[in-house]
């Protein structure tokens, strides 16, 4: 019998969905991966466009329920899967700033990074989402530098999210090598679940490379 917590991930390696994968391992949830391979543009492909309209990964299925965009599927598996472990419950202290930095990864942490990749400069303060690059960064600093993780000492669902972000952001020159960032990032990053997936992602990655003559 197919357990009712079991979670299809649609998943490509080395993408946003790789978050939500070490999030499942951390969870110890039972789930099955749906695999795409971006390299191939399967998710162009209508079958994929009619599970997310804008062909990126990752989402999720999970019994009736269809779930798009990385922050929303945080919130969603922390909440069912894990509740008061992963994910602060709804009367905790934490719970208020939990949902806080999990909405700045999404609504002024990624727009931010985009822009200073594609080297635009923001709208005005007024209209940006995030102010300005560097008052965003320094009150992400100044949040990590309490330390050891981004709540204190209790590791959520968040941390998963912002562990993986920073990881890449830093390794592609994103964000800048700062003591909170560098070190939030290796604790983080040397958790089994995390280096599990990592190793199944270059596997995966090298094999859907192959797979196009890459």
């Amino acid at each position: 019998m197919t357990s009712p917590n079991r979670v299809t991930l649609f998943y490509s390696p080395q993408t946003r969905a790789t978050g939500m994968r070490v999030l499942l391992e951390e969870m110890g949830a039972p789930y099955d991966l749906h695999v795409l391979n971006m390299k191939a543009g399967e998710q162009r492909q209508p079958a994929y466009l009619a599970i997310n309209p804008l062909g990126k990964v990752p989402a999720i299925r999970h019994g009736d329920a269809l779930v798009t965009e990385q922050v929303a599927i945080t919130i969603y598996l922390a909440d069912l899967l894990s509740p008061g472990g992963l994910a602060p419950a709804l009367n905790d202290p934490l719970r208020g700033p939990y949902l806080r930095w999990i909405a700045y990864y999404g609504s002024s942490f990624e727009p931010a990074v985009v822009d200073r990749f594609m080297q635009r400069e923001p709208g005005p303060a007024e209209m940006s989402p995030y102010a300005d690059y560097d008052t965003m960064l320094g009150a992400l600093e100044a949040q990590l530098a309490t330390g050891p993780y981004l709540l204190g000492d209790r590791f959520t669902a968040a941390d998963v999210l912002w562990g993986i972000a920073l990881n890449w952001t830093l390794s592609f020159g994103l964000v800048p090598k700062r003591d909170a960032f560098v070190r939030y990032t290796e604790r983080v990053t040397a958790r089994p679940a995390f280096q599990r997936v990592d190793q199944a992602d270059a596997a995966m990655a090298a094999e859907h490379a192959a797979a196009v003559g890459g």
